[in-house]
């Protein structure tokens, strides 16, 4: 399981709990960041909780108005739509600056300790579709968002830091926002595998992957892909072809039902390998502990691989690729 924090440091209790669960990584959001000492305190305390220096601590840091980080802790990013926009003019420059973006994310997280971001957006919208995605998306055509989904994780690698591929296997469709419906898509399989998996089809080889909480009627009716067996086998792991480490969103959001044990148990038996608790609040975490058995076997495996690829970094002025990417868009302009 990865589980949030409700503050700017742990409490006892916090320190207490984690450290009986322990947690396989940690993520953070506004109400956990403040001051850049205070951010590395926090991260190193959540690390020292489970005795391990690099366990995954996850932050949503896309650019736009998902930027979890922002001035004067990391400066403020355009969102996809804006390197989609860019990509149109011109490729070339389109995917250096979607290449430059995540590489500069990197350095920014890298700062703090932070070592995985929940980044590229691979959802592909469709015209009268909730805005929740909206221009968190590279593009409306699955080619534009597979070309520079792609070069957004490779600059997070190149960084050091881990990209998470989401909402697979697509959320471009939904009529309503996850976080406070559960949204149920009608297109037909085959309009889905024209249009929403092919991102995720060509990122099939990333380290991780965020579930959808969508009901796809034509595949199954009756469950949302995060907990639905027939989702994660025949269209994630199948279809799709993902092998990476399974994390489903947020169990907390409203698109879910049942209490937290059935959630979390839902999860996991259809075949996600880790879930996402993300408020903080203990009286959920609580039952998601409970019901989330120590990670092994292939979700164990598969948590390997990705950690494998953490690194230190490539080592690049990020001075000169900031001013690179600044350079990108006001050439476009």
């Amino acid at each position: 399981m990865i589980l949030g924090a409700s503050g700017l440091r742990l409490s006892a209790e916090e320190k207490n709990f984690f450290a009986g669960e322990r947690p396989w990584g940690f993520i953070l959001f506004a109400r956990n960041l403040s001051e850049p000492d205070q951010i590395r305190e926090l991260v190193a305390e959540m690390r020292a909780c489970v005795d391990d220096n690099a366990a995954p601590v996850f932050i949503d840091q896309e650019g736009g108005r998902v930027q979890r980080l922002r001035p004067p802790l990391a400066e403020t990013y355009p969102p996809g739509a804006a390197i989609g926009a860019l990509y149109r003019r011109d490729a070339e420059a389109g995917l250096r600056a979607a290449w430059l973006m995540s590489r500069l994310h990197a350095a920014d997280l890298a700062g703090y300790g932070i070592n995985a971001d929940c980044l590229p957006v691979l959802d592909v919208p469709v015209d009268g579709a909730h805005d929740v995605i909206g221009d968190r998306a590279y593009g409306k055509d699955p080619e534009t968002v597979s070309a520079l989904g792609r070069a957004a994780a490779e600059g997070l690698l190149a960084g050091g830091v881990l990209p998470v591929i989401k909402h697979i296997p697509g959320h471009g469709r939904a009529l309503a926002d996850s976080h406070l419906d559960l949204p149920k898509v009608d297109a037909s399989h085959e309009a889905l595998s024209a249009h929403d998996f092919p991102p995720f089809r060509a990122l099939n080889d990333m380290p991780m992957a965020m579930t959808a909480h969508v009901v796809y009627t034509a595949i199954d009716g009756s469950a949302p892909a995060t907990t639905s067996a027939k989702i994660v086998s025949q269209i994630i792991r199948e279809e799709i072809g993902f092998d990476g480490l399974l994390m489903s969103d947020d169990l907390s959001m409203r698109a879910l039902s049942g209490d937290f044990a059935r959630r979390t148990a839902a999860s996991l038996a259809a075949g996600c390998d880790v879930v996402l608790h993300c408020n903080g609040v203990m009286d959920e975490m609580g039952p998601v502990a409970g019901a989330a058995p120590i990670l092994a076997g292939e979700a164990l495996k598969r948590a390997q691989r990705a950690c494998a690829l953490l690194s230190s970094g490539d080592g690049l002025d990020i001075a000169a690729l900031r001013a690179e990417f600044r350079s990108l868009f006001e050439a476009a302009a």
